[in-house]
């Protein structure tokens, strides 16, 4: 049987925990530093009340310390390390190749086991890699956005034994993870830092060599957000193990609203798996609301490159969360104007559409009358014909804002008498978890059944995270009379020992080593004319690199190394698989007709910088230079 996780994000301890209530079999969030999100922090104290709240469901929380470490930083992150261990964090996701030796360090100093999962940051987009980091004792790897589903299936034949994670929604970075230097090189914020400027959600002109527009400035470089929500069962076919929502910087409601969604899906396809599935945690959840992925943050959705090469990834117009589509504008007047079409609507929903320049323009609803809007600004920009979408529903924030699910542990009871009085056992439902407790009680006969008031009381589990599915008794125990202390005493000893039970988790069986392959067999060769590739910014992960057969270590982009080996190469910011060739119609490889435009392509900032764009037809990459 394979088991399958849904891993949330968590922006903090409440947004953890509101994944956990809705579905999630387990959750990464950031430290208070050394994670690839600057904006989402945690002290430890809320990561280790996290990992006691999520281990009663048999959960796992995984920390992110997926940055590179400089050279003065690396006692700092050995006691971040030290503290997260202590706090009973079951993985670490890491970038920075210095934290494996300080990992399994902590590890054996306290005893205790830490997982090291490769994060994305790591740019795992081939087999060779992915088989290198298992070499290496890595228990996962998080795969790169742009794999398709026979890439990862190839993957998981050739490595079985390495957990596979890959992203199934959310926000797409348009370069392979990790090796992204654009942020850093016009801002001096470094997305290898958790400081990404998002300089792919920018409005750039094209012009081509002779200098003429190609096209109006568009955002040439934002993409579609993911949703694979129809394409995790095909997914979990070809080995993926963990479906991961990208959105550690989301909000509350984001998380419920795409957790419960995606966990409801997996749910469905473990129920039609006929036991060839099961979920990684416990715990059955109710959701008190209908999920619906489109009311919630979206530039539109792609699947990007899951089924091989894809025409629908791409967002030019708008950066922003287009949302709904609602239908069109059909009569204006002077302060209001009705939608063609069933959509309902509500006060407070917040609405947009793009104008003649192709700019999104948004205003907010005052009042809703049936398919009427009274806005609280008329748009001047409105006219009839105009598509209208819905990007903040008023609705379903308000569901949002309540208790919007609850999750419980169905157990099983059995209440018998024992030689010292009374016995009562526990069973979790679907695990092997059997603890039981007596009462030294003597009980006495009662007049009348007593059996409706021992069923009451055994009921009442309150604020525990368990739930009476079934209660068996002797027909004896039924005619006694038993205190509601005792029993209450009884049920509160249990509880105690079922947290206990529950909270150990079983690690993960470490990899065998194996015969680990020179680099030159693992890394694109583009990493041998661009050594910043490797991003080493520190002595631990220099000797590493060189341990493993790379003698010539380049330093890290961020430490001012930003040319190729010969030094006069150009600074390679980006690699792409989305490509302004093809979108513009100009790819003869993908049906394209042979452009009339003069290459090389610029992408030119407002400020007057460029950035060459050169494309890489075997690799079907784009790659984006500075000048």
């Amino acid at each position: 049987m394979t088991t399958l996780e849904l891993l949330a994000p968590a922006k903090n301890l409440e947004c953890g925990i509101a994944a956990i209530d809705h579905g999630a079999d387990a959750v990464y969030i950031g430290a208070s530093q050394f994670g690839a999100r600057a904006g989402a922090t945690n002290v430890t104290d809320d990561i280790a009340q996290l990992c006691r709240y999520a281990h009663r469901f048999r959960a796992k929380v995984y920390v992110t310390v997926n940055t590179i470490v400089y050279e003065q930083e690396l006692n700092d992150v050995e006691q971040l390390l030290t503290d997260l261990c202590s706090c009973g964090v079951d993985a670490v996701l890491v970038q920075d190749m210095a934290l494996v030796g300080i990992i399994r360090k902590v590890s054996r100093k306290l005893g205790r086991r830490m997982d090291i999962h490769a994060s994305t940051q790591t740019d795992n987009r081939t087999l060779e890699r992915v088989t290198w980091l298992g070499q290496l004792g890595f228990s996962r790897v998080v795969l790169a956005r742009e794999l398709s589903l026979d890439d990862m299936a190839a993957i998981h034949r050739h490595v079985p034994d390495v957990e596979l994670e890959a992203f199934v929604h959310g926000a797409l970075c348009v370069s392979f993870s990790g090796v992204c230097y654009a942020s850093q090189h016009c801002f001096s914020r470094s997305a290898n830092r958790g400081e990404c400027a998002q300089f792919c959600r920018l409005k750039f002109s094209l012009v081509d060599a002779d200098g003429k527009e190609v096209d109006r400035p568009r955002h040439w470089l934002s993409l579609r957000d993911m949703c694979r929500i129809r394409h995790l069962e095909k997914m979990a076919e070809c080995g993926v193990t963990s479906f991961k929502i990208e959105g550690r910087l989301k909000d509350i409601g984001y998380v419920k609203n795409v957790v419960a969604a995606y966990s409801q899906e997996l749910d469905r396809i473990v129920a039609a798996s006929g036991g060839k599935y099961r979920r990684s945690s416990l715990g059955k959840v109710s959701i008190h609301f209908k999920p619906d992925l489109r009311k919630t943050f979206n530039r539109g959705f792609t699947t990007y490159f899951l089924e091989g090469d894809s025409d629908d990834i791409a967002s030019p117009d708008t950066p922003k969360a287009l949302g709904e589509y609602m239908g069109k504008v059909k009569e204006i007047r002077h302060d209001s104007f009705n939608v063609a079409g069933l959509a309902a609507f509500a006060n407070g929903d917040g609405l947009c559409f793009f104008d003649r320049q192709g700019e999104l323009k948004g205003f907010r609803v005052n009042r809703a009358e049936g398919n009427r809007i009274f806005p609280q600004h008329m748009p001047q920009e409105l006219r009839p014909g105009l598509a209208l979408y819905r990007n903040a529903d008023a609705a379903m924030d308000k569901l949002l804002a309540k208790q919007s699910a609850e999750r419980k542990i169905p157990i099983d009871l059995a209440l018998d008498r024992s030689a010292g009085g009374l016995i009562l056992k526990a069973a979790v439902l679907g695990t092997d978890i059997h603890v039981q407790t007596t009462n030294p009680a003597d009980v006495q006969p009662a007049r009348q059944s007593q059996e409706e008031n021992i069923r009451r009381q055994l009921s009442k589990w309150g604020n525990t995270v368990y739930e009476l599915k079934d209660l068996t008794m002797d027909d004896r125990i039924a005619q006694c009379f038993i205190p509601s202390s005792q029993l209450t005493a009884m049920r509160r000893d249990l509880a105690e020992q079922l947290d206990e039970a529950l909270a150990k988790q079983e690690p993960t069986p470490e990899l065998e080593s194996g015969v680990v392959p020179a680099i030159s067999e693992v890394f694109p060769k583009i990493y041998r004319q661009y050594d910043y590739l490797y991003n080493v910014a520190n002595s631990q992960a220099k000797a590493f690199y060189v341990q493993h057969g790379l003698n010539e270590v380049g330093k890290a982009f961020e430490l001012g190394n930003k040319r190729g080996k010969d030094r006069q190469d150009a600074p390679l910011l980006m690699q792409c698989r989305h490509c302004l060739r093809r979108l513009l119609g100009g790819c003869t490889k993908h049906g394209g007709k042979r452009p009339a435009w003069r290459e090389p392509l610029f992408l030119v900032l407002p400020d007057g910088r460029r950035f060459p764009l050169r494309f890489d037809c075997q690799q079907c990459q784009m790659l984006v230079y500075a000048e």
